[in-house]
């Protein structure tokens, strides 16, 4: 691949994120949510996909967070009906954050129109093509988020 290309990738990346900033944005306009808010709920939603528990602790990792920040920002979306804490069924010590049905149910009314709207725009390719696609995108995400994490120069 030519440094061209790669550089009209990157720019296209940019655009995608830019994008779906702008959708997210809306959402955490529309729900009194921030930022940090909706990246706690997607990485809550992505566990709970996964079949995971998510503590506190795992949460803060996730969102990249340190403890007192992390349980301010659960103390925030409990309030606001977005999640509850539950023990969890295979440790009753531990609890495991949840979301909840109301945000949900806010969610999918969001992005569910666009989730439905990027499957059927999906359609056209080949299997094939959606793993060099799922490949190349996990590979960036991982760039990015060791990018977002870095320690600035010197501290």
């Amino acid at each position: 691949m030519s440094d061209e290309s790669a550089r009209e990738l990157a720019l296209l990346l940019r655009r995608l994120n830019v994008e779906l900033d702008a959708v997210t944005a809306r959402f955490a306009e529309l729900h009194g949510l921030n930022r940090t808010d909706v990246r706690a709920l997607v990485a809550i939603m992505d566990a709970a996909r996964r079949g995971e528990a998510l503590t506190a602790g795992r949460l803060g990792e996730a969102v990249d967070l340190r403890s007192a920040s992390v349980t301010a920002l659960v103390d925030r979306l409990e309030k606001v009906g977005h999640l509850r804490r539950t023990r969890d069924a295979q440790d009753r010590r531990r609890v495991v954050l949840e979301m909840s049905d109301s945000a949900r149910v806010a969610g999918h009314e969001h992005f569910g129109g666009l989730a439905r709207e990027l499957t059927a725009a999906m359609a056209g390719y080949t299997e094939d093509e959606l793993a060099v696609v799922r490949r190349w995108l996990e590979d960036m995400t991982a760039v990015i988020t060791r990018h977002s994490r870095a320690q600035p120069d010197g501290a």
